[in-house]
């Protein structure tokens, strides 16, 4: 059975864990069964051994990976002694510390917020992309872009809005910027707690969003085949 870390960088808001898990928990009903799962605290300092494990997921979080917290540059040097001795796979905030510590650069982009199911183009097909759809859609929620990709990595997923959705490094690591452990119902939940920092109207477009399906079960599967390639 594979064993899976999952790097928890941050944490849903508390009022939502009760009824949705945290992220841990969120890749575990995303991933299924036929994996073995270990969380690690990184903000607590918490990172494993990446020649222990077969893959690694580096979770969502709510804070910049340009900014000035201690557990950041530890995070990053991680990423970089990690790559080639395991599977890495970054969702959000993980998608953009990979591209950071990687050679790329991430800012607080002027598009502002994406929030609500947003649609990606598959712009350069993966061997894990099975079965291959022209277009999927996931659930979004972030400020920050990754304005400049790393030299080696490859645009896998893209948008108007998020022209570096999706990267994929050689064949053992890949990050995306949409969230396939967020249900509908908890992007939902998250975005309407946000009313007042986020304009009203964005809201109201993300939660109409909300209303179609997504692809998160796709791309649940695109992730298992790639930790298990």
């Amino acid at each position: 059975m594979p064993t899976i870390a999952v790097l928890e960088t941050g944490r849903p808001p508390a009022a939502l864990q009760p009824t949705h898990g945290d992220y841990p928990s969120m890749f575990v009903r995303l991933l299924g069964d036929g994996f073995e799962t270990r969380a690690f605290d990184v903000q607590a300092g918490h990172l494993p051994d990446p020649a222990v494990f077969d893959g690694a997921i580096i979770t969502g979080s709510a804070a910049g990976v340009y900014e000035d917290h201690a557990w950041i540059p530890p995070l990053l040097d991680w990423i970089r002694r990690a790559r080639g001795r395991t599977r890495l796979v970054g969702v959000c905030f993980g998608h953009q510390a990979m591209a950071q510590a990687l050679g790329g650069r991430v800012e607080k982009s002027e598009r502002g917020w994406g929030v609500g199911l947003h649609r990606y183009r598959v712009v350069e097909p993966q061997p894990w992309m099975d079965p291959l759809v022209a277009e999927i859609a996931l659930s979004a929620s972030h400020q920050d872009q990754v304005l400049l990709k790393p030299e080696a990595a490859r645009v896998t997923l893209a948008s108007d809005f998020t022209p570096y959705a999706g990267l994929a490094w050689d064949d053992d690591a890949m990050s995306l910027q949409p969230h396939p452990e967020f249900s509908r119902a908890f992007t939902g939940a998250l975005v309407e707690g946000r009313r007042g920092r986020i304009e009203e109207a964005v809201v109201d477009r993300a939660v109409e969003s909300l209303e179609a399906e997504d692809d998160r079960r796709l791309v649940g599967q695109w992730i298992r085949r790639f930790l298990t390639a």
